[in-house]
């Protein structure tokens, strides 16, 4: 993937606004003096504890613990890669943005398009979706798509809540269309909206049903469409978009823009083969159905659903449930699946109805109830799936005749390194004397079977998927324990970093030069001090805008003490703002100082004391200990009496 240059990542920042980014997603109202605070997007709750700092462009939540910039804002809500969120920041920039190397990247497209051919390329296809769309629903020809998607068991209702839309037979109808809305013949080729023919375009779908194909972003990128004609140019019954700049078919999911925030949410992602059985699944309440587009289920759609899913090793195991028709290809394409199983970390399912319906054969087969009964057998399907391990051992004895003892043999090896392949080590022994049971066996001798297949290379144990380049390339980093905020010496510590990140200025630059980092408690407290340090101090920040401060301390911290920057950069000070200067107090800030200094001044008098204690009676070492506790205790009372 390529790598976007750090000098246009650092523009796209500089000029993204963070209130406008997390306003289309949150209400805010004001909470201070440039704070502003909302109901957290990320998880359930009653009371305000989201906040922003629109000048530091940061964000935290302060009920689940989430905080970051601008991007990492995008890459949550949306759950995009680092690289998505910026291009998406990017477009509505109009930023330009250039890469360290060339080739596919991004949001799966092809070869990378810039910035502004990009946002045509999107603007094209919503404009062709709404053209589709009121084709089908308005035109005397559009009854032909009514009557697809009625005996579909869908509505007109239904169909506008998936934008559904109707290709005109009329070869040039979306051609004519687009190009009076300013549109180039070379932007609808480049967008795979039409070809050429002759010295001409025509449209590439014709009466055809279409589904618009959304990026997770919900820009919608490509079409899938569905022959209502015989004498159609294409014998295909479906035909899809083909590659372009702003689509792959690897790269993207049906339903995914509706889905995403229920996978998250129920950690829980059912993949179905079409787009009327994305439709049925929705429409009965399962809301985290999916479905590829024109091509197999692989592992790019592994990484996609995985990064939703947060599909980690160490974490509960997500779900992820395959709906498969129950004929041979259904069979195959199970067994595909299974073989994938090893880049998951979730648990794998599949789902086949008793007579090999899928979701939307089961939608029509209930046209006639109401209500919540419409979708029962299809919420029902979902519920019965089956351990994804157990129908692929099924799948695999079929073909046995297990009354002969040759043939049990043979299953009993066909057999066994699908079960080597069950991660779960305590599960696999129990399965193991279960399908000795089917099969007829004994359990020993299968169990060595397939330890036997066990002990020959197996695929490497999943990793969560990087966000970004950098991401791929940074070493593990070892992590801080918290601040303890039941020490109160702790908590000055926190609320001085919190000036010295929000305020810099407002501390005076000999107190941070003579406060070094080892005088303060908290690991993670003294990580911060000391990158402010490292990045000048109060005269480096005074050359700053806010948010570029805040930016170079987190550039000179490890990562696992990032998300404590950008929590105390939006926190807000136990302590009011002066209100002439809008910078805290000075009073408060120098009793700040002054706290951090004297538990430093008491701590280095607790470790001389033991010093002391174990050092001979007139040595050198011994006077010298004693001179330097003497000039402890006469700093302690200075620092004492300045608190008071």
């Amino acid at each position: 993937m390529p790598r976007i240059k750090d000098e246009d990542v650092k523009a796209v920042k500089e000029r993204a606004s963070i209130e406008e980014v997390v306003r289309e997603h949150v209400t805010l109202r004001t909470a201070g003096v440039g704070a502003m605070k909302g109901l957290c997007p990320f998880h359930d709750e009653k009371t305000p504890s989201f906040q922003i700092r629109t000048a530091l462009g940061s964000y935290h939540c302060f009920g689940c613990g989430v905080g970051g910039d601008v991007i990492s804002f995008l890459m949550e809500i949306d759950h995009l890669t680092f690289t998505e969120a910026v291009e998406r920041l990017a477009d509505k920039l109009g930023i330009t943005l250039r890469y360290e190397e060339t080739g596919i990247g991004g949001r799966g497209r092809g070869e990378q398009a810039p910035v502004g051919q990009r946002t045509r390329l999107m603007e094209a296809h919503r404009v062709a979706e709404e053209f589709y769309h009121e084709a089908l629903l308005r035109s005397g020809e559009g009854r032909k798509g009514r009557d697809f998607l009625r005996d579909k068991g869908f509505t007109g209702e239904h169909a506008a809540r998936f934008m559904v839309g109707y290709a005109p037979r009329e070869g040039t109808a979306l051609v004519s269309h687009l190009r009076s809305r300013g549109f180039t013949e070379e932007e609808l080729v480049l967008g795979g909206l039409a070809n050429r023919r002759g010295r001409g375009l025509s449209d590439r779908f014709q009466g055809r049903v279409l589904w618009p194909i959304r990026a997770i972003t919900g820009d919608t990128v490509g079409f899938g469409a569905r022959r209502l004609y015989d004498d159609d140019w294409s014998p295909a019954k479906y035909l899809n978009t083909s590659e372009t700049p702003i689509y792959k078919k690897t790269g993207v999911l049906y339903g995914l823009d509706l889905a995403k925030k229920p996978i998250a949410t129920e950690r829980t992602a059912v993949v179905v083969e079409g787009y009327t059985d994305v439709m049925a699944a929705h429409l009965s309440g399962v809301e985290t159905a999916v479905a590829t587009c024109g091509t197999a289920f692989g592992s790019d759609h592994i990484s996609i659903l995985r990064r939703i899913l947060r599909d980690e090793a160490g974490r509960a195991p997500a779900k992820v449930i395959f709906t498969f028709d129950g004929d041979a290809a259904g069979q195959k394409a199970a067994m595909k699946a299974f073989e994938q199983d090893q880049r998951w970390a979730a648990q794998s399912y599949v789902a086949v109805a008793a007579d090999g319906q899928d979701p939307n054969d089961l939608w029509i087969a209930t046209k006639d109830e109401q209500g919540e009964e419409r979708g029962r057998a299809v919420r029902e399907l979902v519920a019965s799936a089956t351990p994804l391990f157990e129908f692929a051992v099924r799948t695999t004895l079929a073909p046995y005749d297990l009354s002969e003892a040759a043939q049990r043999v043979q299953a009993m090896r066909a057999v066994a390194p699908i079960l080597a392949q069950i991660r779960d080590r305590t599960l696999r022994p129990e399965v193991v004397r279960d399908v000795s049971g089917w099969m007829g066996v004994d359990p020993d001798v299968l169990a060595t079977e397939v330890h036997r297949a066990q002990s020959r290379p197996a695929p490497t144990a999943p990793r969560a998927p990087a966000a970004d380049a950098a991401a791929q390339d940074a070493p593990e980093q070892p992590s801080l324990p918290q601040p303890d905020l039941r020490d109160p010496v702790q908590v000055a510590e926190r609320h001085l970093v919190q000036v010295a990140l929000q305020y810099p200025l407002a501390i005076v630059a000999e107190d941070m030069d003579e406060l070094g980092p080892e005088a303060l408690r908290a690991p993670m407290h003294r990580a911060i001090w000391h990158a402010m340090r490292e990045a000048g101090g109060v005269q480096g920040a005074a050359g700053r805008s806010a948010r570029s401060w805040v930016e170079a301390v987190l550039a000179g911290t490890p990562p696992p003490v990032h998300p404590l920057v950008h929590e105390l950069s939006v926190a807000a000070l136990p302590d009011r703002l002066d209100p002439q200067s809008g910078m805290p107090r000075e009073a408060f800030v120098d009793w700040l100082v002054l706290r951090v200094r004297l538990a430093g001044v008491e701590q280095e008098v607790s470790d001389l004391l033991g010093q002391q204690s174990r050092a001979p009676e007139g040595s050198p070492d011994k006077r010298a200990l004693d001179e330097r506790l003497m000039e402890l205790h006469r700093e302690r009372a200075r620092l004492r009496a300045r608190m008071e």
